[in-house]
């Protein structure tokens, strides 16, 4: 590693959210540019940097620093590019030159010991003073925390991070719990606050140590989809983690059991230990949904079979007896689910339980877990519907992030009926939310597809309430005639039952383009989406009609090198057209990004009506309308209305979605969808990923890639189980 003693001349850029910088330095008689992680990085700062001379394919050479170290300035001309960088307040480049023309190498010493000599300086007056005193004074504490962790093994970088967050009281407060800094800290591990922990002194087996433990395996278990671990795992995860005795952890499970933070419980039958907030809520919808289907619903106010003959003949439609059945079990039930694949009618369902409702004069309401999911609804219905979040008046806390919804026990839904579409989305937190928000007497129909990936979050609603055999449902499994005429369709289930698909038919939509390796699949996915699929679509289909979808971010086929890729050919620099480099990425004028996290405070304007609102999801696509590098911001527009500007806190949370992955397609229909079918990590190989990502497809799908790994993922029912005890819970509710 090479170190590089300099100043620097400029900061080319620095993002405020994970502190990567380039800056221009000067090395002696040597000028370069450098590229690493300076939270604190400023013009005419003194560093020694820590890396390696590389050149970049599009930026040439540049030094790549690891680490780095800020230093004193050692004479007189590195004293006056010090002190004028503007690092003082109060104190300019004409007057730092006075400074250090009267105190020479006594400047510091004045500063720092004798501050009031600087009256002496025209046009250091007492408020000046007092101004250089307080940013003498931070630039010293600043130094001193980073300092005090650097000596702790902790990156300078992150040392940075924790001033920011804690100011003046960081070293207090990480002493007296260095494991706050996984619950407040962003971006901080258990690792590095477990070893600021023991480089403190605090003992192996301190209850503190192993309480923060639990708590980060059970948090880490959530964010993996489980809800709870049984005890023989818990007990693994945590003694490897910690490296410490099992009846150490027993003990200090039981304090949090008593203090609250977690739960221990009986699941079918074997002990399982919870995150307190994941307990409540998968009691909480076992037991709402127990009140909702024990409750008496208003009734509707005709025969139910005339009401559904009446309504056939009025929409000119016939259903069949399946569908008649599912319909008459919605209207007469206080909680009722409908699961079925594509194909088998969910739709037609929903729209005439909805239609027999609002003629019954009942309030009702459709949601469904996505914005994409909820437009989606509303046009194959007639009927608004809103996501889940709006109908439950969410809002946010701007100093927390946490949001909080209007709707719950204490100001419940006025409704009579929800429909919920997309079930298989909701994870249990959001289900939790819901079912608090619905009065006992409302009529609840959950709808969707059991065979798709459960949702991004933790639980698996839709199967538990399924398999827990406690509540009403109707399996749809009749493929109506218009749909059995699409592959798409047909495939679907000949996937699901673990056949392979129909591939290349004539005047078919659904392709499997061979290929053997995953160069010339690339090849082949590029010239698909931007030459050959617009023209074999033709008339009514663009390019934005083509969502490539892929199961993975890493390798040459997953997400970060395919929209590189396609971004090349899609959507190349040009003179005039307007980007933005962030962090490794480009941004350009026409891009499509999509949303990487939930933002509720995240502002936008509905270009259509002008209405202004808050909110942009987790996996909302857009296209960048214009970049101002006046004010360093890109605007996109959602859903072809929501104009949203994003200032550069907000770029981290913003990726090209030229190509996503199937989870991130939940929920979502595309007219074209392009898939890879090469090399899988075994864990994501599976029949239902497969399944869900076909689905996305309306009108085609073409598949890239080697027909032998299609069959590995057909052949593959497995998936991976997590834990999740809504259907033990549900099972155990007392029969009424």
């Amino acid at each position: 590693m090479t170190e590089l003693s300099c100043v620097i001349e400029r900061v080319v850029f620095r993002n405020e959210g994970n502190g990567f910088a380039v800056v221009d330095v000067k090395a002696g008689k040597r000028r370069t540019r450098a590229v690493g992680l300076m939270p604190d990085a400023r013009s005419g700062m003194l560093c020694v940097l820590k890396g390696a001379f590389e050149v970049n394919g599009r930026f040439g050479e540049q030094f790549v620093f690891k680490d780095y170290e800020e230093a004193e300035p050692t004479d007189a001309g590195s004293m006056e590019d010090f002190l004028g960088s503007g690092i003082l307040r109060g104190v300019g480049p004409k007057t730092a030159a006075i400074i250090v023309a009267r105190f020479g190498d006594e400047t510091l010493s004045v500063l720092e010991g004798a501050p009031e000599r600087l009256l002496g300086i025209p046009g250091i007056g007492a408020k000046k003073l007092e101004q250089i005193k307080e940013s003498y004074a931070e630039r010293r504490e600043i130094a001193d925390v980073v300092l005090h962790f650097v000596r702790l093994g902790v990156e300078r970088a992150t040392a940075m991070k924790l001033y920011r967050k804690y100011g003046g009281e960081t070293v207090g407060l990480v002493s007296e719990d260095p494991f706050r800094l996984v619950r407040e800290a962003d971006g901080i591990d258990f690792k590095t606050a477990d070893r600021i922990a023991l480089r403190l002194g605090l003992a192996e087996n301190s209850e503190q140590r192993i309480g923060a433990g639990i708590l980060y395996v059970l948090a880490n278990a959530a964010a993996g989809g489980n809800t709870y671990l049984p005890r023989e795992r818990f007990m693994e995860d945590t003694s490897a983690l910690l490296g410490v005795a099992r009846d150490e952890i027993e003990d200090a499970a039981l304090s949090l059991v008593i203090g609250g933070g977690i739960q221990k419980e009986k699941v079918d039958g074997e002990d399982a230990y919870f995150l307190a907030s994941y307990y409540l809520a998968e009691k909480g919808v076992c037991n709402g949904l127990g009140r909702l289907a024990a409750a008496d619903i208003k009734p509707v106010r005709a025969h139910i079979d005339a009401l559904i003959s009446a309504m056939e003949t009025e929409k000119g439609i016939v259903l069949s007896g399946e569908q008649k059945q599912a319909i008459e079990h919605s209207l007469t039930s206080g909680v009722f689910v409908i699961t079925g694949g594509p194909g088998t009618g969910k739709t037609t369902i929903i729209k005439a339980v909805a239609d027999i409702l609002a003629f019954c004069d009942f309030e009702i309401a459709i949601a469904a877990p996505t914005g994409r999911a909820a437009k989606r609804i509303t046009e194959s219905t007639g009927y608004e519907a809103k996501t889940l979040h709006r109908l439950l008046e969410y809002s946010a806390d701007p100093d927390s992030e946490k949001m909080y919804f209007g709707k719950d026990s204490y100001s419940p839904l006025e409704i009579d009926a929800l429909i919920i579409d997309e079930a298989s989305m909701i994870d249990v937190l959001l289900m939790h939310a819901l079912i608090d928000a619905l009065p006992s007497g409302i009529r609840l129909i959950i709808v969707g597809d059991a065979d798709q990936l459960p949702p991004v979050g933790a639980g698996n609603v839709l199967k538990d309430i399924l398999s827990s055999e406690r509540v009403d449902f109707a399996g749809l499994h009749e493929i109506y005639r218009q749909a059995a005429e699409s592959l798409i369709v047909t495939n679907a289930h000949r996937i699901n039952r673990g056949e392979m698909p129909i591939v290349n038919e004539k005047d078919g939509n659904f392709f499997l383009e061979r290929k053997n390796d995953e160069e010339s699949a690339l090849k082949s996915i590029l010239d698909l989406v931007r030459t050959r699929l617009p023209k074999y679509c033709g008339e009514g289909h663009t390019r934005r009609d083509i969502q490539v979808i892929t199961p993975v971010k890493n390798r040459r086929l997953g997400t970060i090198s395919l929209n590189a890729e396609l971004q090349a050919v899609l959507n190349p620099p040009a003179p005039g057209k307007s980007e933005r480099r962030h962090g490794g990425r480009v941004f350009r004028k026409g891009d499509k990004v999509m949303q990487m996290k939930n933002d509720y405070t995240l502002s936008w304007i509905d270009l259509s009506s002008l209405d202004k609102g808050e909110g942009i999801f987790n996996g909302d696509i857009g296209f960048i309308e214009s970049i101002n590098e006046d004010d360093d911001t890109i605007s996109v527009i959602f859903d072809d209305v929501r104009l949203v500007k994003y200032d550069e806190d907000g770029f981290d949370h913003i990726e090209l979605a030229y190509a996503i992955t199937v989870h991130k397609s939940q929920g979502s229909e595309y007219p074209v969808v392009v898939m890879p079918m090469m090399f899988v990590p075994p864990m994501l190989a599976t029949r239902n990923l497969l399944y869900t990502a076909i689905t996305r497809g309306r009108d085609l799908v073409v598949l890239v890639g080697s027909e032998s790994r299609l069959s590995v993922m057909v052949g593959n029912a497995g998936s991976k189980d997590r834990y999740s005890a809504l259907a033990s819970f549900l099972r155990a509710y007392p029969r009424t």
